[in-house]
Protein backbone atom coordinates (compact mmCIF):
# COMPACT_ATOMS: atom_id res chain seq x y z
CA UNK A 1 0.00 0.00 0.00
CA UNK A 2 1.21 3.67 -0.66
CA UNK A 3 2.36 6.09 2.13
CA UNK A 4 -0.15 7.92 4.90
CA UNK A 5 -0.03 11.03 4.95
CA UNK A 6 -1.96 12.59 7.94
CA UNK A 7 -1.96 16.65 8.08
CA UNK A 8 -3.24 17.54 11.72
CA UNK A 9 -5.34 20.18 10.54
CA UNK A 10 -8.37 20.72 12.65
CA UNK A 11 -11.29 24.19 11.31
CA UNK A 12 -7.74 25.53 9.44
CA UNK A 13 -5.00 24.78 12.41
CA UNK A 14 -1.75 22.46 10.43
CA UNK A 15 1.24 21.71 13.25
CA UNK A 16 2.51 19.27 11.92
CA UNK A 17 2.12 15.83 9.26
CA UNK A 18 2.72 12.18 9.86
CA UNK A 19 3.56 9.85 7.32
CA UNK A 20 3.54 6.32 8.05
CA UNK A 21 3.19 2.96 6.03
CA UNK A 22 0.22 0.65 6.20
CA UNK A 23 2.76 -2.44 6.59
CA UNK A 24 3.87 -0.53 9.96
CA UNK A 25 3.54 3.63 9.64
CA UNK A 26 6.31 5.48 11.22
CA UNK A 27 6.87 9.39 11.59
CA UNK A 28 9.23 10.63 8.61
CA UNK A 29 12.36 12.33 9.84
CA UNK A 30 11.84 15.29 8.83
CA UNK A 31 8.47 15.74 10.85
CA UNK A 32 8.67 17.34 14.50
CA UNK A 33 6.56 17.02 17.29
CA UNK A 34 4.75 19.90 18.22
CA UNK A 35 5.64 22.04 21.26
CA UNK A 36 3.38 22.41 24.35
CA UNK A 37 3.35 26.19 23.35
CA UNK A 38 2.06 25.41 19.68
CA UNK A 39 -0.20 22.53 20.81
CA UNK A 40 -1.73 25.25 22.94
CA UNK A 41 -2.39 27.38 20.04
CA UNK A 42 -3.20 24.70 17.98
CA UNK A 43 -6.30 24.12 20.61
CA UNK A 44 -7.24 27.64 20.79
CA UNK A 45 -7.04 28.47 17.38
CA UNK A 46 -9.25 25.34 15.65
CA UNK A 47 -12.17 24.90 18.00
CA UNK A 48 -15.15 26.92 16.83
CA UNK A 49 -16.77 25.89 20.01
CA UNK A 50 -14.59 26.42 23.65
CA UNK A 51 -16.08 23.72 25.38
CA UNK A 52 -15.99 20.91 22.64
CA UNK A 53 -14.38 17.59 23.33
CA UNK A 54 -10.54 17.28 22.38
CA UNK A 55 -11.42 13.96 21.23
CA UNK A 56 -14.70 15.04 19.51
CA UNK A 57 -12.46 17.84 17.07
CA UNK A 58 -10.38 15.05 16.60
CA UNK A 59 -12.47 12.80 15.27
CA UNK A 60 -13.95 15.15 13.36
CA UNK A 61 -10.87 15.65 11.93
CA UNK A 62 -9.77 12.41 10.62
CA UNK A 63 -13.49 11.44 9.65
CA UNK A 64 -13.16 14.70 7.36
CA UNK A 65 -9.72 12.99 5.62
CA UNK A 66 -11.53 9.67 5.49
CA UNK A 67 -14.84 11.00 3.59
CA UNK A 68 -12.81 13.20 1.57
CA UNK A 69 -10.24 10.73 0.06
CA UNK A 70 -7.18 11.70 2.16
CA UNK A 71 -6.65 8.53 3.34
CA UNK A 72 -7.18 5.70 1.29
CA UNK A 73 -9.77 2.62 2.68
CA UNK A 74 -7.70 -0.54 3.67
CA UNK A 75 -4.24 2.24 4.52
CA UNK A 76 -3.12 2.03 8.03
CA UNK A 77 -3.05 4.74 10.66
CA UNK A 78 -0.02 5.68 12.35
CA UNK A 79 0.55 4.47 15.70
CA UNK A 80 -1.20 5.98 18.75
CA UNK A 81 1.61 7.45 20.22
CA UNK A 82 2.51 9.30 17.19
CA UNK A 83 -0.59 10.65 16.39
CA UNK A 84 -1.83 11.72 19.94
CA UNK A 85 2.02 13.66 20.41
CA UNK A 86 1.12 14.93 16.81
CA UNK A 87 -1.88 16.37 18.16
CA UNK A 88 -0.59 17.12 21.36
CA UNK A 89 -3.27 14.77 23.16
CA UNK A 90 -2.90 12.05 25.98
CA UNK A 91 -3.15 8.46 24.58
CA UNK A 92 -6.74 8.19 26.27
CA UNK A 93 -8.44 11.13 24.67
CA UNK A 94 -6.54 10.03 20.73
CA UNK A 95 -8.25 6.03 21.59
CA UNK A 96 -12.08 8.07 22.47
CA UNK A 97 -11.27 9.67 18.80
CA UNK A 98 -10.71 6.36 17.00
CA UNK A 99 -13.51 4.71 18.73
CA UNK A 100 -15.63 7.10 18.13
CA UNK A 101 -14.48 6.67 14.28
CA UNK A 102 -14.93 3.23 14.71
CA UNK A 103 -18.42 3.59 16.14
CA UNK A 104 -18.87 5.58 12.71
CA UNK A 105 -17.79 2.56 10.31
CA UNK A 106 -15.12 4.59 9.09
CA UNK A 107 -11.99 3.04 10.99
CA UNK A 108 -11.37 -0.75 12.50
CA UNK A 109 -9.03 -1.36 15.17
CA UNK A 110 -7.21 -4.48 15.07
CA UNK A 111 -5.40 -6.16 18.32
CA UNK A 112 -2.04 -6.63 17.74
CA UNK A 113 -2.21 -4.92 14.25
CA UNK A 114 -3.13 -0.79 14.18
CA UNK A 115 -5.75 0.78 12.82
CA UNK A 116 -6.82 0.86 9.59
CA UNK A 117 -9.51 3.21 7.58
CA UNK A 118 -12.57 1.47 6.31
CA UNK A 119 -13.28 -0.18 3.15
CA UNK A 120 -16.31 1.71 1.21
CA UNK A 121 -19.72 0.28 2.00
CA UNK A 122 -21.40 -1.91 -0.16
CA UNK A 123 -25.35 -1.77 -0.33
CA UNK A 124 -27.54 -5.02 -0.41
CA UNK A 125 -31.45 -4.19 -1.30
CA UNK A 126 -33.85 -5.93 0.66
CA UNK A 127 -36.45 -4.55 -1.76
CA UNK A 128 -35.88 -6.73 -4.71
CA UNK A 129 -35.96 -10.64 -5.06
CA UNK A 130 -32.73 -11.28 -6.10
CA UNK A 131 -29.71 -13.37 -3.46
CA UNK A 132 -27.25 -12.18 -1.73
CA UNK A 133 -24.75 -12.49 -4.53
CA UNK A 134 -26.35 -10.90 -7.72
CA UNK A 135 -26.98 -7.68 -5.36
CA UNK A 136 -23.74 -6.94 -4.18
CA UNK A 137 -22.07 -8.00 -8.07
CA UNK A 138 -24.45 -5.72 -9.50
CA UNK A 139 -22.77 -2.85 -7.34
CA UNK A 140 -19.17 -3.94 -8.52
CA UNK A 141 -18.45 -6.01 -5.58
CA UNK A 142 -16.04 -9.51 -5.45
CA UNK A 143 -18.26 -11.99 -3.61
CA UNK A 144 -17.24 -15.62 -3.86
CA UNK A 145 -19.13 -18.38 -2.67
CA UNK A 146 -17.47 -21.36 -0.65
CA UNK A 147 -19.46 -24.64 -0.48
CA UNK A 148 -19.35 -26.39 2.36
CA UNK A 149 -21.91 -29.12 2.06
CA UNK A 150 -24.57 -30.41 -0.25
CA UNK A 151 -26.35 -33.16 0.40
CA UNK A 152 -29.96 -34.90 0.51
CA UNK A 153 -31.04 -35.26 4.17
CA UNK A 154 -34.02 -34.82 6.68
CA UNK A 155 -34.15 -31.42 8.11
CA UNK A 156 -34.68 -30.50 11.67
CA UNK A 157 -38.37 -30.36 12.55
CA UNK A 158 -38.62 -25.99 12.43
CA UNK A 159 -37.32 -26.36 9.12
CA UNK A 160 -40.00 -28.86 8.09
CA UNK A 161 -42.50 -26.51 9.14
CA UNK A 162 -41.57 -23.80 7.39
CA UNK A 163 -41.63 -25.74 4.28
CA UNK A 164 -44.79 -27.43 5.12
CA UNK A 165 -43.43 -30.78 4.74
CA UNK A 166 -43.78 -34.12 7.76
CA UNK A 167 -42.19 -37.78 7.82
CA UNK A 168 -44.48 -39.59 5.79
CA UNK A 169 -46.38 -36.54 4.10
CA UNK A 170 -47.20 -35.71 0.48
CA UNK A 171 -43.47 -34.61 -0.25
CA UNK A 172 -41.87 -37.96 0.45
CA UNK A 173 -40.20 -38.85 3.43
CA UNK A 174 -39.50 -35.31 4.16
CA UNK A 175 -36.15 -35.31 2.79
CA UNK A 176 -34.35 -32.18 0.78
CA UNK A 177 -31.42 -31.01 -0.44
CA UNK A 178 -29.18 -28.65 2.27
CA UNK A 179 -26.67 -26.74 1.15
CA UNK A 180 -24.21 -25.08 3.24
CA UNK A 181 -22.16 -22.32 1.82
CA UNK A 182 -19.66 -19.25 2.93
CA UNK A 183 -19.84 -16.03 0.99
CA UNK A 184 -17.08 -14.28 0.97
CA UNK A 185 -16.46 -10.25 0.48
CA UNK A 186 -13.42 -9.05 -1.50
CA UNK A 187 -12.19 -12.62 -0.10
CA UNK A 188 -13.19 -12.01 3.63
CA UNK A 189 -16.02 -14.22 4.68
CA UNK A 190 -18.50 -12.57 5.55
CA UNK A 191 -21.91 -14.70 5.52
CA UNK A 192 -22.85 -18.20 6.42
CA UNK A 193 -25.32 -19.54 4.92
CA UNK A 194 -27.73 -22.48 5.41
CA UNK A 195 -30.24 -23.62 2.57
CA UNK A 196 -32.90 -26.11 2.55
CA UNK A 197 -34.14 -27.13 -1.17
CA UNK A 198 -37.46 -29.07 -1.94
CA UNK A 199 -37.05 -31.06 -4.03
CA UNK A 200 -33.85 -33.12 -5.39
CA UNK A 201 -33.06 -31.40 -8.79
CA UNK A 202 -29.99 -29.18 -6.98
CA UNK A 203 -28.67 -32.11 -5.33
CA UNK A 204 -25.36 -32.31 -8.24
CA UNK A 205 -25.77 -29.12 -9.72
CA UNK A 206 -22.44 -26.82 -9.11
CA UNK A 207 -23.64 -23.66 -7.17
CA UNK A 208 -20.45 -22.16 -6.38
CA UNK A 209 -21.08 -19.73 -9.04
CA UNK A 210 -24.45 -19.41 -9.83
CA UNK A 211 -26.87 -18.10 -7.46
CA UNK A 212 -29.88 -20.38 -6.38
CA UNK A 213 -32.63 -18.45 -7.81
CA UNK A 214 -30.96 -18.57 -11.03
CA UNK A 215 -30.05 -22.44 -10.39
CA UNK A 216 -33.71 -22.56 -9.84
CA UNK A 217 -34.99 -20.59 -12.95
CA UNK A 218 -32.48 -23.19 -15.12
CA UNK A 219 -34.84 -25.98 -13.91
CA UNK A 220 -37.96 -24.48 -14.74
CA UNK A 221 -38.90 -23.58 -11.24
CA UNK A 222 -40.54 -20.12 -11.44
CA UNK A 223 -39.96 -18.04 -7.79
CA UNK A 224 -42.98 -15.86 -6.98
CA UNK A 225 -41.90 -13.95 -4.02
CA UNK A 226 -40.13 -14.27 -0.60
CA UNK A 227 -40.52 -13.63 3.05
CA UNK A 228 -38.30 -12.14 5.35
CA UNK A 229 -37.58 -11.95 9.19
CA UNK A 230 -34.17 -10.55 10.57
CA UNK A 231 -33.23 -10.23 14.14
CA UNK A 232 -29.85 -9.04 16.13
CA UNK A 233 -27.98 -11.96 17.36
CA UNK A 234 -23.96 -13.43 18.13
CA UNK A 235 -22.03 -15.73 16.33
CA UNK A 236 -21.91 -19.42 17.94
CA UNK A 237 -18.74 -21.39 18.11
CA UNK A 238 -19.36 -23.06 14.82
CA UNK A 239 -20.45 -20.13 12.82
CA UNK A 240 -17.38 -17.96 14.46
CA UNK A 241 -14.93 -20.40 13.56
CA UNK A 242 -16.56 -20.50 9.69
CA UNK A 243 -16.24 -17.10 9.40
CA UNK A 244 -13.04 -16.41 11.67
CA UNK A 245 -14.90 -13.76 14.34
CA UNK A 246 -14.94 -14.72 18.21
CA UNK A 247 -17.80 -15.86 19.44
CA UNK A 248 -20.15 -13.56 20.25
CA UNK A 249 -19.54 -11.25 17.62
CA UNK A 250 -22.28 -9.10 16.50
CA UNK A 251 -24.48 -10.90 13.41
CA UNK A 252 -27.74 -10.54 12.09
CA UNK A 253 -29.61 -13.63 11.38
CA UNK A 254 -32.16 -13.53 8.17
CA UNK A 255 -34.88 -16.22 7.87
CA UNK A 256 -36.36 -16.45 4.37
CA UNK A 257 -38.64 -18.11 3.10
CA UNK A 258 -38.85 -18.52 -0.66
CA UNK A 259 -42.65 -19.12 -2.51
CA UNK A 260 -43.10 -20.89 -6.07
CA UNK A 261 -45.96 -19.35 -8.51
CA UNK A 262 -48.56 -21.61 -6.48
CA UNK A 263 -47.60 -20.19 -3.20
CA UNK A 264 -45.89 -23.51 -1.72
CA UNK A 265 -42.75 -23.15 0.10
CA UNK A 266 -39.44 -23.67 -2.39
CA UNK A 267 -36.40 -22.73 0.20
CA UNK A 268 -35.93 -21.93 3.53
CA UNK A 269 -32.43 -20.12 3.95
CA UNK A 270 -31.07 -19.14 7.69
CA UNK A 271 -27.79 -16.08 6.40
CA UNK A 272 -25.76 -15.32 9.42
CA UNK A 273 -24.56 -12.60 8.15
CA UNK A 274 -21.48 -10.55 9.81
CA UNK A 275 -22.49 -7.36 12.07
CA UNK A 276 -19.34 -5.57 11.36
CA UNK A 277 -19.63 -5.86 7.34
CA UNK A 278 -22.86 -5.17 6.83
CA UNK A 279 -25.57 -2.98 8.26
CA UNK A 280 -29.47 -2.37 6.93
CA UNK A 281 -30.12 0.79 5.46
CA UNK A 282 -33.59 2.41 4.40
CA UNK A 283 -35.09 4.85 2.01
CA UNK A 284 -38.31 6.19 3.47
CA UNK A 285 -40.87 7.65 1.12
CA UNK A 286 -44.30 9.49 1.07
CA UNK A 287 -45.29 6.42 -1.08
CA UNK A 288 -43.67 3.47 0.86
CA UNK A 289 -40.30 2.17 2.47
CA UNK A 290 -37.34 0.45 0.55
CA UNK A 291 -34.59 -1.70 2.22
CA UNK A 292 -31.48 -2.52 1.86
CA UNK A 293 -27.64 -4.20 3.22
CA UNK A 294 -24.97 -2.17 3.22
CA UNK A 295 -21.36 -3.45 3.70
CA UNK A 296 -18.73 -2.03 6.28
CA UNK A 297 -15.41 -2.66 6.61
Amino acid sequence: MGVVNIDVNIDGANTSTLTGRAAGPRISSGTRVATRSACRSFWEDSLTAPRTPKYQAIAADLARKIRGGELAPGSALPPQKELSAAYGVTLATLRQALQRLEDEGLVSQQAGRGTFVAEPRAAYRLDSLRGFAEDLRAQGQTVSTLILGQDVRRPPDWVSAHLRIGAGGDKGDGSVVRLERVRLLAGRPAVHQLSWILGFDLKDADLSGISLYAALAERGIVVHRASEVIRPGALDAVTAELLGQAVGTPAFVSDRITYGLDDAPLVFDRATILGNLLEIRTERAVSGLSMQWSRQP
